[in-house]
């Protein structure tokens, strides 16, 4: 059995990898972690290989310093972007009545075999719905039931072949050949949802920095997913457009005002109503912005994402049966007032933020939302939230059985990763009663509120640039 694996996110913002190992117990050691700035990808495709290899390579090489074992299996997460999805059955007898994993292994490719699969895509996933042995109700796990007849209904994740090629290629650089490729919404599932949620079926979305990626789970299958190619950069693109300031004091702003609920009236807690902001091609003049007409900006964008989303999970018919509702990660799942929006987008459907399950360990901390997709893949790689499937080899892969699981291994952890871009930091930060952001001469100055600016026009400037 294979012990040692590298888990490899390939972010817009960022490139994590981890090197870790299970014991015979199945807990989580980890042995060494990287974590580089994302170069050459871009809304989760690859955009330059020779950056993107490098900064895989970067990432990986700092993971392997802190051990010496040999890597068994590779896992990457790839993009919703890409990626198409199918549904599809199939059915095989039972020669000796009882049913096997042979016989779960030629059920789930006699489903591939009957899937009608696009020339230039290439199967990922292949996850049962549900199994059915000899008509009878539908069941979560087959083997060494008595039937002669065994069933599958299963959902096939698929993903765009040159895309998935660009990804091998960028990892040749790192001596990487055979890898396991792992849908990024699928992952993340599997880091932040607990038992219950799944048993009752969940909807997770994760708020990246270029891409949103979202998917419904159930059980220990995908029902549905989808990919909203916006993220919490998008915020900063629209800030420094319609405020004419450089992205990067665009970005301080985000950081230390995005709210979607703050009040910036006058005599607010915060007592700041007005910024003094840079100008595009005249750094050294500064204009005045009020932060109400910052609050619209933020929250137009943020509301325009929750909506597309909405809208894909309605016409899948799958939004008035959430179960266990709806459960937010990633980086800007961070910002003030994320809840309260989209508890109001999603009227009568429960809604939690959620981060990954924490892996303590001596490197860094795993427990942050922008985590989940890397924790995840180490969970999927363990195996032990995962049923019998076949994988992107198209070979059956097996649960953990149960009576073997236990909770992940605990050490002091001595190091914390780079906060997201929306963090808790930046939220604690807006409590001060006197804020200032000082890099590179783009200096915010609050000041005391004279009139508020209004926002005409705000959408057809937004569709311009959109």
């Amino acid at each position: 059995m294979n012990n040692t694996f590298l888990a490899i996110d390939i972010g817009s913002s960022v490139v994590t990898a981890v090197i870790a190992k299970h014991d015979l117990e199945n807990n989580i050691n980890i042995l060494g972690t990287g974590i580089q700035k994302s170069n050459g990808v871009n809304k989760g495709i690859i955009i330059n290989i020779e950056e993107a290899s490098k900064a895989i390579k970067d990432a990986v090489s700092v993971a392997k310093r802190s051990t010496t074992e040999l890597i068994d299996t590779t896992v990457v997460s790839i993009s919703g972007s890409y990626s198409k999805s199918i549904r599809s059955s199939g059915s095989v007898n039972v020669p000796n009545g009882l049913i096997t994993e042979t016989e779960i292994n030629q059920v789930m490719q006699m489903a591939l075999y009957n899937a009608t699969i696009v020339p230039e895509y290439e199967v990922v996933h292949v996850v049962p719905l549900f199994f059915k042995v000899d008509d009878s109700v539908e069941v979560d796990n087959p083997l060494n039931m008595n039937g002669s007849r065994l069933e599958v209904s299963v959902y096939i994740v698929t993903a765009k072949r040159t895309a998935l090629t660009n990804i091998k290629s960028a990892l040749k650089t790192s001596g990487i050949e055979v890898v396991k490729f792992v849908l990024d919404s699928y992952s993340s599932a599997l880091a932040v949802l607990d038992e219950q949620q799944k048993k009752f079926g969940a909807i997770v979305i994760n708020l990246g920095s270029t891409t949103t990626e979202f998917v419904y789970f159930k059980g220990n299958s995908i029902i549905f997913n989808g990919f909203i190619p916006v993220g919490s950069n998008h915020i900063t693109n629209d800030l420094s457009v319609m405020l004419h300031t450089p992205p990067t004091a665009a970005e301080k702003i985000k950081l230390e005002y995005g709210s979607l609920i703050r009040n910036y009236s006058p005599n607010n807690e915060l007592g700041v109503t007005k910024v003094k902001i840079p100008r595009i091609g005249d750094e050294e003049s500064v204009s005045e912005v009020a932060l109400d007409y910052i609050q619209t900006i933020i929250h137009a964008r943020v509301e325009e994402v929750l909506v597309l989303v909405k809208n894909k999970l309605k016409k899948s018919g799958l939004l008035d049966n959430t179960g266990s509702g709806i459960v937010i990660t990633g980086g800007m799942s961070y910002l003030d007032g994320i809840k309260k929006l989209t508890e109001r987008i999603f009227e009568g459907i429960p809604i939690s933020v959620s981060n990954p399950k924490n892996i303590k360990n001596g490197f860094m901390s795993f427990d942050e939302a922008n985590m989940a997709t890397i924790v995840g893949l180490l969970f999927y790689a363990l195996g032990t939230n995962r049923s019998y499937q076949l994988d992107s080899s198209k070979k059956l892969i097996k649960p953990i059985k149960k009576d073997r699981i236990s909770e992940p291994k605990i050490s002091l952890s001595n190091s914390s990763p780079e906060r997201p871009i929306l963090n808790e930091n930046s939220n604690n930060s807006m409590n001060k009663e006197h804020i200032q952001i000082k890099d590179n001469g783009a200096i915010l100055t609050p000041l005391i509120k004279d009139k508020k600016k209004g926002v005409s026009k705000f959408w057809s400037k937004v569709s311009e640039w959109f």
